[in-house]
C-alpha cells in the first residue's frame, strides 16, 4: 500500500526576505495651544511658546478665577506680571477687560503673545506688550495704578513677596484692586501686606489660587 504523500501547509518563511525599513523623519513638535474658554474670542486656540517653567493656567481654574472677577472685569485695568502663554491675559481681554498690560521678560515668548493678539485683531489701545522684570516693574505714567492685578511666577522662586512690595512701593495698586496669586505653596503662608485679605481661594493639584483684596 503507497504510502500517502504528506501536503505541505507550511508557508515560505520570511526569514531571509530583505525587509526595508523606513526610518522615520524627524519632525517638528506641534505647537503648544490653549483655548479661551469664555467671552468674545470663546473657544478660539491659540499657540503659546513652550520655555521652561512656562504653565499656562489650568482650564478649570481659569474658569473659576474668570467666574471671581465677573462682577469686576469689564471696563477693567488689569496687569498681567509673569504672562506666559497669555491665557490669563487673553481671557481678560476676551470677557471686556479695558485695558491689559501684559508683562513677560522671555523674548521668544513675549513674540508669540504679539503675534497671537495680532491674529485676535485685538486693537492696539487694548493692550501694551513690556519686556520688565515683573518684581521690579515701575509705572508708565503718573496714573498707573491698576484694578486687577495677576500674580502668576515660576514656581519655586519665592517671587511672590517681592513682587506684591513692589507693587505698593511703586503705587500699582489702589484701595479696591484685586490681586490673584497662583502659586505652589499655601497662600496663607505667604508674607503679604497686612491689609491684603485673602477673599478666595481653592486648590487644583499642587495648584494653589485665590483672590485678595486691599480690605
Amino acid at each position: 500500500m503507497r504510502p500517502k504523500s504528506r501536503s505541505s501547509n507550511t508557508r515560505p518563511s520570511d526569514h531571509g526576505k530583505n525587509k526595508t525599513s523606513h526610518p522615520r523623519g524627524k519632525t517638528s513638535a506641534p505647537p503648544s495651544q490653549l483655548r479661551v474658554i469664555g467671552g468674545e474670542w470663546r473657544s478660539r486656540k491659540l499657540a503659546f511658546h513652550p520655555a521652561e517653567g512656562l504653565r499656562p493656567t489650568l482650564d478649570r481654574v481659569r474658569e473659576t478665577l474668570f467666574n471671581w472677577l465677573g462682577p469686576y472685569l469689564t471696563g477693567a485695568k488689569c496687569l498681567d506680571l509673569f504672562a506666559g502663554s497669555g491665557a490669563l491675559s487673553f481671557e481678560a481681554l476676551s470677557r471686556g477687560a479695558g485695558f491689559m498690560q501684559i508683562n513677560e521678560m522671555n523674548p521668544k515668548v513675549k513674540d508669540v503673545i504679539q503675534q497671537q493678539l495680532s491674529l485676535l485683531n485685538c486693537p492696539s489701545d487694548k493692550y501694551l506688550l513690556s519686556n520688565i522684570d515683573g518684581c521690579k516693574i515701575t509705572p508708565l505714567s503718573p496714573d498707573s495704578a491698576f484694578d486687577i492685578v495677576f500674580i502668576d511666577p515660576p514656581f519655586n522662586k519665592d517671587m511672590i513677596e517681592q513682587c506684591c512690595l513692589n507693587l505698593i512701593e511703586q503705587q500699582l495698586v489702589h484701595d479696591q484692586t484685586l490681586i490673584y496669586i497662583e502659586s505652589e505653596t499655601d497662600l496663607t503662608t505667604l508674607q503679604l501686606p497686612v491689609d491684603w485679605a485673602l477673599q478666595k481661594h481653592k486648590k487644583a493639584g499642587q495648584t494653589h489660587y485665590g483672590l485678595f483684596s486691599m480690605s
